[in-house]
This record gives C-alpha cells, sequence and structure tokens, in this order.
C-alpha cells in the first residue's frame, strides 16, 4: 500500500524569496521620528535578527553586499483604551508605524512599503516609573512584531 502526498500550492508566509534576486543585505539604522530616543536601534536590530533568523545574509558593511534596506519609524500614537472613572487611565495602547525601502547598489527601488503598523496595550501603572517600564515592554513586543512582519511581507511574493 503506497502513501501519496500531494503539494497543494500552500506555503509559509515569508517563505519566500527576497525580491529582485537578492541574497545578501545591509541594513541601515532606521530613522527615528518618534520621541522614544534609541528605539530606531530596538527596531534596527530586530530586523537583523528575523533576517538571519530566517537564514538570510545580512552584511555588516555595505561592501559586497546586493542591496540596503533603509527605513523610518514613521510615529507613535498612544491611546486610553480603558478607564476607571472619568480621569483614571487603566490601559493604554501604543501603535508604531514604519516605512521601508529596499534598495540596488545603483539606487534603484525593489521593494518599498509605507505604513507597516501594529499595537500592543500596557498597564497604567500606579506611577509614572511603572506606566514607563510597561509602555517600554510594549515596545519591545511591538519592534519584534513589526521586524516579523516586514520580513514577511519582503518574502511575500504574491
Amino acid at each position: 500500500m503506497g502513501v501519496f502526498f500531494s503539494a497543494c500550492g500552500y506555503r509559509f508566509s515569508g517563505s519566500g524569496n527576497l525580491p529582485s534576486g537578492v541574497q545578501s543585505i545591509f541594513i541601515e539604522v532606521l530613522e527615528n521620528r518618534t520621541v522614544e530616543t534609541g528605539y530606531e536601534n530596538t527596531v534596527t536590530n530586530d530586523l537583523i535578527y528575523e533576517f538571519t533568523r530566517n537564514g538570510r545574509a545580512v552584511q555588516k558593511s555595505k561592501d559586497n553586499t546586493d542591496a540596503f534596506l533603509t527605513g523610518v519609524i514613521v510615529s507613535e500614537r498612544i491611546r486610553t483604551i480603558s478607564r476607571q472613572g472619568q480621569l483614571d487611565p487603566l490601559e493604554r495602547r501604543v501603535q508604531i508605524t514604519i516605512s521601508l525601502k529596499l534598495t540596488d547598489r545603483g539606487d534603484r527601488v525593489i521593494w518599498s512599503r509605507s505604513g507597516i503598523s501594529d499595537s500592543e496595550a500596557y498597564d497604567v501603572g500606579a506611577n509614572n516609573q511603572i506606566t514607563e517600564r510597561n509602555k517600554r515592554h510594549a515596545l519591545e513586543i511591538l519592534s519584534k512584531r513589526l521586524a516579523e512582519t516586514a520580513y514577511n511581507r519582503l518574502t511575500d511574493n504574491f
């Protein structure tokens, strides 16, 4: 008795190739247009991690690379999503939006996406220090998710 397996054409998100036959990239530190000091390093490092985790060659210098990934952390938006009474917020949501561009060595744009966005909720603490720690944790989670989303969009060949 034989077993027959058939591929249906489905694949995991982000499992495709980089556009235009790119094999190796250099990821520049993103420009940060938010008030979150140092957040550009967090997002850039998470992008590098996401690419290397998926077996992509990320170069440490611009020399001998096929393409350059550049980007901007465009905005940060914070909203209160639950309250206790009129004035006491219990929970907030932070939303980060980024834009990315992949260019080849000749400065030709291979791929670009604006408005890559995600949000994460965090608790408002008993004091500003606790609230800020909770917000920082939410931003770290967001950075990882944005990096994963960006990688998946860059490698989806739909």
